[in-house]
């Protein structure tokens, strides 16, 4: 059981405050979300990065006519979900989560603290943040278990994020471009996701819309890089059925550009009444090779089901 919403909402004229549980995502490129640092990613829910936590948080924002300020206070941290040992998709090291590291005396109660300024601009919308905290994504050490077992140990290092995210509307074409530069763990680094997305509208007076995506991500870390996309590039397919059921698929191909790993994603999700929801969403490896983020998973596929139910 885990609270990922439930929060409370001040308004005034002049500002809004939320306190509470809350998720907050940040981001436009489709494949690879380098900047969303706000809440903790959940693995053991799904293995893309998507699902996220909730987090314990203070938002204060000024809206004006020169875009918009969100002041975010983090009073309590969490800690990575990953599978265990019996778990699929993970590793083949085990990442020992209870034996987590902070640089941080105060661990998981360190006050973690974010600004973001966003505005729309014509066919602009862009969003700049600096973060101040535990970083989201941990360092995995190498530790011995036993004489003969090798394990991950996760560690949380104080880290200073700056991002930005912009999205150009233009006729049928979606132009998009997440970056950042992070501090404190490791060497500094620079790591940066782009593409776009290419939109054929009511296909054939059928009412389906069909877009055709294309992005490359790349991070300065190479082979260090914890996310799994160091010069990488995707392509992909979303239809939109634009039904009573909000009928959406979205396919993509990952490709390693420096070496042989190679996947391919489906996710898809329907309406099927007032209050339910079917989602499906599938992994497979298709090659890879030694030292790929993907070969651990090379002999494992995932095809993950789910019924939602809303009130």
């Amino acid at each position: 059981f885990d609270i990922r919403e439930l929060r409370y909402l001040w308004l005034r004229d002049a500002w809004e405050l939320r306190v509470g549980v809350a998720k907050v995502f940040w981001g436009v490129t489709e494949f690879v979300h380098l900047v969303d640092i706000i809440n903790q990613t959940d693995l053991v829910e799904d293995i893309d990065g998507e699902e996220k936590l909730g987090q314990p948080m203070v938002i204060l924002t000024i809206p004006g006519r020169y875009g918009v300020l969100d002041l975010f206070v983090l009073p309590y941290f969490r800690e990575r979900t990953f599978p265990g040992e019996k778990g699929r998709l993970r590793s083949r090291l085990v990442v020992e989560t209870d034996e987590a590291e902070y640089e941080s005396s105060a661990e998981e109660y360190n006050v973690d603290l974010a600004l973001r300024y966003s505005n729309t601009i014509g066919d602009w919308d862009f969003g700049i943040y600096h973060f101040h905290g535990t970083g989201r994504e941990p360092t995995l050490l190498l530790k011995s278990a036993t004489a003969a077992t090798l394990n991950l140990v996760p560690l949380y290092e104080q880290i200073d994020q700056t991002g930005l995210d912009v999205q150009l509307v233009k006729g049928s074409w979606l132009l998009k471009l997440e970056a950042l530069y992070r501090t404190g763990q490791g060497e500094d680094f620079f790591a940066g996701a782009g593409g776009f997305e290419y939109s054929f509208v009511n296909i054939a007076s059928s009412g389906i819309d069909l877009g055709l995506i294309g992005e490359w991500a790349y991070d300065q870390r190479g082979d260090d890089a914890t996310t799994g996309f160091d010069n990488d590039m995707m392509a992909g397919a979303r239809l939109a059925f634009n039904d009573a059921a909000s009928t959406e698929v979205l396919a993509g191909v990952f490709q390693d550009l420096d070496g042989d790993g190679r996947a391919v994603s489906v996710e898809s999700g329907r309406r099927i009444s007032d209050h339910w929801k079917v989602t499906l969403d599938a992994l497979f490896v298709l090659e890879s090779s030694e030292g790929d983020t993907l070969h651990d998973l090379r002999k494992d596929g995932n095809l993950q089901i789910e019924l939602s139910y809303y009130f």
